[in-house]
């Protein structure tokens, strides 16, 4: 028997369907809601409402649960590396070995960037920060690709994701060469996804570049880590933006830019500044941690606790034994690294953050990693586009598949009621 939710408005009432999850979920649908009431919700950032049904990435805040397509982060970065978790996440099942190596050769296929794109580049001033770069490079990428992709034909659609997943790569890590003031480099075919971000980022051409795989492995744990996760604020931007029928392009420049935002991608940034701040005051750890404590007192911990997950975050748990590896094999002297060990320390012995749960999350470890392999603070956001950029792709391919209609939020009018014109010589 399927469940109904009553609504009373005015002494009428009106029954609205409940829709419960795989994972038991409970939604009143209220897609009806305004044509039978002439009533509307209201929920300022969306906190209540769900915009869709997705298959893809499931996240319980309370229990510390993160899985993609009903497999757990866990297994995930511990078994899987980053291609194959793109794949499932985009295609709904992880990829048999034929599949995982025809998607990696098709995604070689489309990492060219057309060489007119440098001149774009170009017109950046070196200082410009590499997230707005992004968004604008991806955005140009329409230029070069101006048929909009017919969701329906399996081969169009199938072409477009390798080749955004191949190009984004490439101008993401041209927005560092181009602030370094490095020649710029192209994809090498005999390396993997993760590696190639290693070379393009920092091979030159004087020396050979070697890569460590403790590195490797600890950034392709990362970008799994950050493939999705669920509506967020630029995933839900992708899919409000591709729900015009804007190309893939587009659509992922936008959420580039939603995510640029300190709020949501600028998170693991917003820790190494605190880390700076601490540093720059004389390195007193303990005289921030009372601060920390002080309700009067504006400073803020980054990096601790997470608006979602209420017990713990499980992205964090897996990524705190990766930090360990990096900081072990790079073998860094870093005086901010080592605030940032005695924070962690604080925060999980302490019985003030452990009662709070105000534990270290995954961008206080992200930027951690980031920070020991010499990858410049404003680059941060730019690692975490390349590794939410397969969710972006999913989320969208979904919402078209999907047929989803155009976003059009409501709002409640709070201005003037209608007022008579009045004749500038008589305002």
């Amino acid at each position: 028997m399927s469940k109904t939710a009553i609504l009373e408005i005015d002494g009428k009432k009106y029954e609205f369907p409940v829709i419960v999850g795989t994972e038991n979920e409970v939604a009143i649908d209220i897609e009806k809601l305004r044509g039978a009431t002439g009533a509307i919700t209201l929920d300022p950032g969306y906190k209540n409402s769900g915009s869709c049904k997705s298959e893809i990435t499931f996240l319980d805040g309370e229990e510390g649960i993160l899985r993609y397509r009903g497999y757990s982060i866990e297994d995930l970065a511990d078994k899987a590396d980053f291609l194959e978790v793109a794949y499932l996440l985009i295609f709904g099942e992880l990829p048999n070995k034929a599949q995982l190596e025809k998607f990696e050769n098709d995604i070689r296929k489309h990492t060219l960037v057309n060489e007119e794109m440098k001149s774009i580049l170009e017109g950046f001033p070196k200082t410009a920060h590499p997230m707005g770069v992004l968004s604008s490079l991806t955005s140009a990428l329409t230029a070069f690709n101006p048929k909009s992709v017919n969701v329906e034909n399996e081969k169009e659609l199938y072409d477009a994701i390798c080749k955004t997943m191949g190009k984004f790569l490439v101008i993401a890590t041209w927005t560092y060469r181009r602030r370094m003031g490095f020649p710029l480099n192209y994809y090498d075919n005999t390396k993997g996804y993760v590696e190639n971000f290693m070379r393009l980022m920092f091979e030159i051409p004087t020396e050979p570049y070697k890569m460590d795989k403790r590195i490797v492995d600890a950034l392709d744990k990362l970008f799994i880590l950050h493939a999705d996760h669920e509506q967020n604020c630029s995933t839900s931007t992708v899919r409000i933006v591709g729900s015009s029928h804007a190309g893939l392009f587009a659509s992922i420049s936008a959420g580039v830019s939603a995510l640029w935002g300190p709020l949501h991608g600028g998170a693991n940034q917003a820790v190494l500044e605190m880390l700076e701040e601490i540093n720059n005051n004389g390195g007193d750890v303990a005289k921030y941690v009372l601060k920390a404590k002080d309700k009067d007192d504006p400073f803020r911990l980054m990096g601790f606790g997470h608006r979602v997950y209420k017990n713990f975050d499980p992205r964090a748990t897996i990524i705190k034994k990766a930090a360990d590896e990096v900081l072990d094999a790079l073998g860094v002297d870093d005086p901010l690294l080592d605030i940032a060990k005695q924070l962690e320390k604080v925060a999980l012995e302490d019985d003030y953050f452990k009662s709070r749960n105000l534990y270290p999350n995954v961008d206080f470890y992200s930027g951690i990693i980031y920070r020991a392999m010499g990858i410049p603070v404003e680059m941060f956001t730019v690692l975490f586009a390349i590794g939410r950029l397969p969710g972006w792709i999913a989320q969208w391919k979904e919402m078209r598949i999907n047929k989803e209609p155009i976003g059009r939020p409501r709002q409640v009018y709070t201005g003037s009621p209608l007022r008579p014109f009045k004749e500038v010589n008589e305002r």
